[in-house]
């Protein structure tokens, strides 16, 4: 049975290694385990029975705004609807904090498409969204796709 759980310490270590799984097969950007000790409270964590099976991040830009980030899920639980649950989630949490948009900076355009997103111009995303991007590897060549959603 799935569930979903904010993120404990003991989770960091699973996380990391599925994130940079996933990164070394270019679905993703790789996160360092510091960004994700930092980032700990802003995690989800998806369960098959009490077994780990991904995460993702709800990340507060502004007042107004927020972004899913390091959505990652094992790959032999793509296509089985569970990140489209987790996005669910992560989109629940922003309406109970009264923030009415949700982005995603991703190369999974097509998935954040069935979840209800549109394409949007990254020029278009206020600056605030790329302080983090200073520290990113593909910086300032960046080829993900932002994507953005209204809070239901």
């Amino acid at each position: 049975m799935i569930s979903f759980r904010k993120a404990k310490m003991a989770d960091v270590e699973a996380l990391h290694q599925l994130i940079n799984e996933l990164a070394d097969l270019g679905l993703m950007l790789p996160r360092s385990r510091s960004t994700l000790y930092e980032a700990l409270r802003e995690f989800t964590i998806v369960e098959d029975n009490g077994e780990f099976v991904g995460g993702g991040g709800l990340h507060i830009i502004w007042e107004d705004l927020a972004e899913i980030r390091a959505l990652a899920i094992k790959p032999e639980y793509h296509g089985k609807g569970v990140g489209k649950r987790l996005v669910n989630e992560l989109l629940k949490e922003a309406k109970e904090l009264g923030i009415p948009q949700v982005f995603a900076l991703t190369y999974q355009v097509d998935f954040f498409k069935k979840c209800g997103f549109r394409e949007v111009s990254k020029e278009k995303m206020p600056q605030k969204v790329w302080k983090d991007c200073i520290n990113c590897p593909k910086f300032p060549n960046c080829d993900e796709v932002a994507v953005i959603r209204t809070v239901d």
